[in-house]
């Protein structure tokens, strides 16, 4: 007896390897590849193409198949360790092991690395027996799947849970090695299913960044901020840039000012719209949806602890699928530029310690460690084209007369308008510069 309920158990083993190898070459076998045999001509192409077009339907019996004949080969050699073994603690810690080590080995990694090794063969031959079993159970897969979908919060999966994200990408993985797809639109695909684990503050301007308004200012003080930045969207702030009151438009300051001149000497909070608050900790994803139902372009990003973490558009949320945006005034500039007579044109990410090496001067800062975040804590504020700040040379040199160096902000770029390029030139004493520079704003 012992000895036949071994060859049940070995028996359903097999059925269940069989059935493993079914699951494996029937997710990665596509209808294209279907149709591909199907016009070589190869044997069995037909049902081939009829499992093809349904795949979840056999996917599901497959499942069905190997998790039943697993579950009864499991009780087999449990019944079978009971009648060799006296003690019945250790007929099941022997059964236990069994069932785990074959489950494991025989039915989890053989059949499966064999299936996705020969996709085409798996499943063409396991249509042959899994056709004429899906007319006879009939509907009972897809009735059990209701009654799992029954048991789980939530609203289920209407044709099973068994096309899993990870066989979703597999076949997007398959679909680029058959040269099917572009390795950029595979990458697209991937960041698809990544948005859904992206959270807002992983994809927002950060506060650092931000250029904003006071709501004390004119309309026309808040349009020359928009040209002179580059943005198109402004937010306007109240006491601080963690009390955001709106955002303004570019174009309805344009338009206010184009209907009637003499409102540009109008407060700017009279222009703005009314802004969205959402969760630094809200999905990508999900914000993206509420964003094209709202017809929203721009989100304020709050943190845990009430204050402004940053703003969010939706071209911020599509770079995370499509890559970064760029436009045609972007290219790839030198990190620094020699314009004579000690003056030289670099990139806001230059290191100090270059910057520092030109003059011969050792520029380190406790606070920031590039020529724009210099700039950047030098004017207390985000920096704009035009923007000029003064680094009084004392600091770093024992030269009685010190020079100073005078950073200029120049045009611009990219989607979000960061300034790329500074320029920095030698001048005269520090002093002279600070005195100059307060007669020129007098005037």
């Amino acid at each position: 007896m012992t000895g036949q309920l071994i060859a049940a158990a070995v028996l359903l083993v097999v059925v269940a390897w069989l059935a493993a190898c079914a699951e494996a070459g029937l997710a990665r076998t596509t209808r294209f590849r279907a149709e591909e045999a199907v016009r070589a001509g190869r044997r069995g192409s037909a049902r081939l193409m009829a499992v093809a077009e349904d795949p979840t339907r056999y996917l599901n019996l497959a499942l069905l198949v190997r998790v039943a004949c697993e579950m009864a080969a499991g009780v087999f050699v449990t019944f079978a360790c009971v009648r060799a073994f006296d003690e019945t603690w250790e007929a099941l810690a022997i059964a236990t092991g069994v069932m785990v080590l074959v489950s494991y080995v025989a039915v989890g990694v053989s059949p499966r690395t064999i299936g996705r090794q020969h996709p085409l063969n798996t499943a063409t031959a396991s249509a042959y027996v899994l056709m004429p079993l899906a007319r006879i159970m009939g509907p009972v897969p897809q009735l059990l799947i209701l009654l799992g979908n029954a048991l789980t919060p939530g609203k289920g999966f209407r044709k099973g849970p068994f096309a899993s994200e990870a066989e979703l990408r597999a076949l997007v993985d398959l679909a680029e090695q058959e040269q099917l797809i572009e390795a950029d639109e595979r990458r697209m695909v991937h960041s698809v299913f990544e948005l859904g684990d992206t959270l807002v503050r992983e994809v927002m301007v950060p506060r650092t960044d931000l250029v904003v308004i006071e709501r004390a200012k004119t309309i026309r003080q808040a349009l020359t901020l928009a040209l002179r930045s580059g943005f198109s969207r402004i937010p306007v702030v109240g006491e601080n840039e963690d009390d955001v009151l709106g955002i303004v438009y570019l174009k309805d300051l344009a338009r206010k000012t184009h209907i009637n001149r003499e409102s540009e000497n109008d407060l700017v909070a009279t222009a703005m719209r009314p802004a969205a608050f959402v969760p630094d900790t809200k999905n990508a994803g999900d914000l993206l949806r509420e964003m094209q139902q709202r017809r929203n372009h721009v989100a304020v990003v709050i943190d845990e602890y009430g204050g402004t973490a940053g703003i969010v558009t939706i071209e911020d949320i599509l770079e995370e699928i499509v890559g970064e945006i760029t436009d045609e005034y972007d290219r790839e500039l030198p990190p620094i530029v020699d314009l004579g007579e000690g003056s030289y044109r670099v990139t806001a990410r230059l290191d100090l310690g270059d910057l520092g090496e030109l003059y011969g001067l050792d520029l380190d800062d406790e606070d920031v460690e590039t020529v724009g975040g210099l700039l950047a804590k030098l004017l207390g504020r985000v920096p704009i084209a035009g923007a000029t700040a003064l680094v009084d040379l004392a600091d770093y040199t024992a030269d009685p007369d010190p020079e100073a160096l005078r950073l200029t902000a120049e045009s611009p770029a990219g989607r979000r308008n960061r300034i790329v390029t500074v320029l920095v030139e030698p001048v005269g004493a520090a002093a002279d510069l600070v005195q100059h520079d307060r007669q020129k704003g007098e005037k």
